[in-house]
């Protein structure tokens, strides 16, 4: 190499190196946007971790944080006590049951819904369908609840009158408080909740699909029907397989806010799940260690759950999440 070259390849190297190092430059403002996320992952997710260690042990809220460290080491002696709780039988029957019934009701309707937004022609009829129905997602338990207990009351609500004049029921009904009606109104008003919301992922799958799939399939003379069959439910399945492994890893996790709006003592005995039971516990009579210990029992099933599920998948339909 002639000594013109190596002077021009010095010369390249070097503004590759500006360039570079210009383009990091203009990227640092962006880049350091995800900094805030980090930050607040690690100090309200990681660190807190350390703090499970108080499910193994008598801790006692008043010690505070040095309290993790000087507890007495009692094992087991928390998960023995919540298995043989008297009320666990009833918490995980309720817990189970709700969510069984919750995936065999709103994994289905969710899919179908989103295949009919899909379907849907009229662009205005479309978005206002979605507007209406994603709108619910936005409005906390606390209001959305009240809107739920205010329907169905037995002297002014809306669902008794119309039952009621339509000679369906003689007399009007306190829904919350029949314990046998309570799974399911739970399950439909989640539903209600969360239909629109819980669509968007599927109809950003089937957004992803191959137009010219369908114009095909039309110029064969399949039907409506038959281009959902054979086309867009293969291309999501992917989407749906991935869903239904979360939705059965969450299993136990009932959520919090829609069970503590809707339960009152008539309706105890169905409405008691695990997340209001560790509410009652950890925070009111402040047995933090009790409460930790059921949190991280739920977290190791789910996990197994998890697992479990994604297996079955993959032998089943030869996808999953891992």
């Amino acid at each position: 190499m002639t000594d013109s070259e190596a002077s021009t390849a010095k010369s390249n190297l070097a503004l590759a190196r500006e360039k570079r190092s210009s383009r990091n430059r203009d990227q640092l403002s962006l880049q350091s946007m995800i900094i805030p996320g980090i930050l607040f992952i690690l100090i309200f997710t990681f660190i807190p971790l350390y703090g499970v260690i108080i499910a193994f042990k008598d801790y006692n809220i008043v010690t505070g944080i040095q309290g993790i460290f000087s507890s007495e080491w009692v094992g087991l002696a928390n998960f023995k006590e919540f298995i043989s709780d008297i009320n666990f039988w009833n918490m995980l029957r309720n817990t189970l049951g709700i969510n069984l019934l919750g995936l065999c009701i709103t994994f289905p309707v969710t899919i179908l819904f989103a295949l009919f937004l899909n379907e849907l022609t009229f662009p205005r009829f479309k978005k206002l369908t979605q507007t209406i129905t994603y709108l619910p997602h936005f409005i906390s338990w606390s209001i959305f609840g009240g809107l739920i207990i205010n329907i169905l009351s037995p002297s002014n609500g809306v669902l008794n009158y119309l039952l009621v004049n339509l000679g369906i029921i003689s007399e009007p009904i306190h829904f919350l408080a029949e314990k046998d009606y309570f799974w399911l109104l739970a399950v439909l008003t989640n539903l209600v909740k969360e239909l629109g919301w819980g669509a968007i992922l599927y109809l950003a799958a089937i957004a992803s699909i191959d137009q010219e799939m369908y114009e095909a399939a039309y110029m064969d003379g399949a039907s409506r029907f038959r281009r959902i069959w054979h086309i867009t439910l293969p291309a999501i399945t992917g989407t749906i397989v991935i869903l239904l492994v979360f939705s059965i890893s969450n299993i136990l996790n009932s959520g919090f806010d829609q069970f503590f709006v809707l339960q009152n003592p008539l309706n105890i005995d169905a409405s008691e799940v695990i997340d209001t039971y560790v509410y009652k516990v950890g925070l009111r009579e402040f047995r933090m260690e009790y409460a930790t210990a059921v949190g991280l029992m739920k977290t190791v099933i789910a996990l197994f759950l998890l697992y479990l599920a994604n297996f079955i998948a993959k032998k089943i339909t030869g996808k999953g999440i891992f």
